[in-house]
């Protein structure tokens, strides 16, 4: 299926990068967009096809307490229209170059102000915890959106049996570093390895997930294998993948978008509506497979159930 440029306004700000740092870079990235008609016609890689044990399709099964109604974007599309710096900086790259990412073996790193600090292969990680489905609405900040199927286990059980300690206050999560795997890491184009974080009652929300598969199937590379983070109500780029550390902080973690450009990439990066990226309005998104434009909801249509988190903070300052 062929999908649409993106609307103009938005497609003219991409990628999110500061200009000045990478000219060429720049360059590369609107050519990129110029051909994005064929983006979803591609196949996405082998390790796409795997199915999890016990995994159960989206329709087969009835809506849960944080599932969303919208129609499920189609795999082949949820799997060709990707950011992922590391493989490159096109929507085509990841799908293109994820042969390239072994998940086998992988392991993570738990640490930090935890009483049980480990290192734990993944497929042990994995079999921790009862696999849930979860359909979650995703939100770019480029002004793009999905409804994704993800396939996986809630943040909160991970960390409760990390046993934090008094002084936790942050999540702070790493992706893997390995130019020889992801060609982009071989450019300057962000400093690696990818870092994000979240407060630790973020952390904790029932929202707040860890995926490992993607519509019953594996995770594919281009969509974070084998370990991502989903976090709803957040713009996307706080939706860390491939990832090998977790580690509970005192402080706030310094993390990648927020050092890159800091006027333009707070550390909450909650979906807001009100509040329009430096270069671009947030009032509107195009749901990939739509040709028209819908309303940005507040916290991406997740008010009720994260709202509170935020009482009293100003979301303006801290975006």
């Amino acid at each position: 299926m062929a999908h649409e440029p993106e609307d103009p306004s938005v497609q003219k700000e991409l990628p999110r990068r500061t200009f000045l740092r990478n000219a060429t870079l720049f360059a590369g990235t609107v050519a990129g967009l110029g051909g994005g008609l064929e983006l979803l016609s591609r196949r996405p890689g082998a390790a796409a096809e795997g199915t999890l044990p016990g995994a159960v399709t989206p329709a087969a099964r009835p809506l849960g307490p944080y599932d969303v109604k919208d129609p499920i974007t189609p795999y082949a599309q949820a799997t060709s229209y990707n950011n992922f710096y590391e493989f490159g900086i096109d929507k085509a790259d990841p799908a293109r170059m994820a042969g390239s990412l072994h998940t086998r073996p992988w392991t993570v790193r738990l640490d930090g102000e935890v009483r049980k600090p480990q290192t734990v292969d993944i497929d042990t990680l994995q079999s921790w915890f009862p696999l849930e489905d979860r359909i979650y609405r995703m939100r770019c900040v480029e002004g793009w959106s999905m409804v994704m199927p993800w396939l996986g286990f809630p943040l909160a059980a991970l960390i409760r049996r990390m046993e934090p300690t008094s002084k936790a206050k942050y999540v702070q999560f790493t992706a893997l570093y390995d130019p020889k795997q992801f060609p982009g890491q071989r450019g300057n184009v962000l400093d690696w390895p990818y870092v994000e974080g979240l407060r630790l009652d973020e952390a904790l929300h029932p929202l707040a997930f860890m995926a490992v598969g993607l519509q019953g199937r594996v995770l594919p590379g281009q969509n974070g294998a084998p370990l991502r983070l989903a976090v709803p109500w957040k713009y996307g780029f706080k939706s860390i993948k491939s990832v090998v550390r977790i580690t509970l902080t005192e402080k706030q973690p310094h993390t990648t978008w927020s050092l890159a450009a800091p006027d333009e990439y707070g550390f909450y990066a909650n979906v807001n509506p009100a509040v329009d990226h430096p270069r671009w309005s947030q009032a509107t998104e195009r749901r990939i497979g739509d040709l028209g434009r819908r309303k940005t909801l507040p916290f991406n249509g997740y008010a009720d159930q994260v709202a509170h988190l935020y009482t009293g903070l100003d979301l303006r300052r801290n975006f």
